[in-house]
């Protein structure tokens, strides 16, 4: 494990859907599931921070808190455009669809290192929202921050309480903030979220999930790997220990 492994005890997880409409959705939320259920089955706790889901039980975005040890070293390189390919349920034809979702993952500061003033925060509350922009809690729940010297600005719903949404949003914002230090700080570091989520297009693809095919392909290593459903489920041991070794 390397040095910087040994300091990070938890992670931010972003995923948002790309290219594809619903199908994008859809594959957001699979990945959220495959994420989820590999954490818990190392042992580490996940708690969903934000989510913006969609009427067919998709995902627009979802940020994910991972807590572990070990959680950084292990999904470090799950950064980047995920590109799935397979005939949607609602596929008529049996046409196979492609379509893609964005992943980015970002270290998580400890308080100590990341300490944000009072006076540098706008807080701002409203009603959370759900599926189709509906409001889905008549109290005002939700929480905006907004750290003015940077402009940086994060979004909490997912709890009913307001000061557990407060204290996912302070989360995400130090994890942001410490990714803005850090990519300021280092032009080795440079531009890491955004070359990790690129724009979300099929040509900007790190890995390819091929359903038809029962394959997927780790582009960054040229690397193939089999049990695709499996994989899928939270099953990823032997993938992130090949990610591991490769040091891509």
């Amino acid at each position: 494990m390397t040095e910087e492994a040994k300091t990070i005890n938890a992670i931010i997880l972003e995923i948002r859907a790309g290219v594809g409409g619903d199908e994008a959705a859809l594959f957001a939320s699979d990945l959220l599931r495959m994420y989820t259920r590999y954490s818990q089955n190392q042992g580490w706790g996940v708690t969903v921070l934000h989510s913006n889901p969609t009427e067919l039980g998709g995902i627009k975005e979802i940020i994910l808190e991972i807590k572990g040890s070990e959680a950084y070293n292990s999904l470090k390189y799950e950064g980047g455009v995920h590109r799935i390919q397979r005939i949607p349920k609602t596929e008529k034809a049996g046409r196979v669809h492609t379509s893609t979702a964005t992943v980015a993952v970002l270290a998580k500061p400890d308080a100590a290192q990341m300490n944000i003033r009072p006076a540098d925060l706008r807080v701002d509350y409203c009603k959370a929202s759900g599926p189709g922009g509906q409001y889905v809690n008549k109290r005002m729940s939700a929480v905006r921050l907004t750290h003015i010297p940077s402009g940086l600005v994060v979004y909490s719903q997912t709890e009913r309480s307001l000061i557990q949404n407060k204290e996912s949003a302070m989360s995400l914002l130090q994890a942001r903030l410490l990714e803005k230090q850090e990519r300021d700080a280092s032009a080795k570091f440079g531009d890491a979220r955004n070359s990790q989520i690129g724009t979300g297009s099929r040509e900007e693809k790190i890995r390819t999930y091929n359903f038809p095919q029962d394959r997927l392909t780790d582009h960054r290593i040229n690397k193939n790997f089999h049990d695709i459903e499996k994989i899928m489920e939270g099953r990823m041991e032997k993938v992130v220990e090949t990610m591991k070794k490769s040091g891509v």
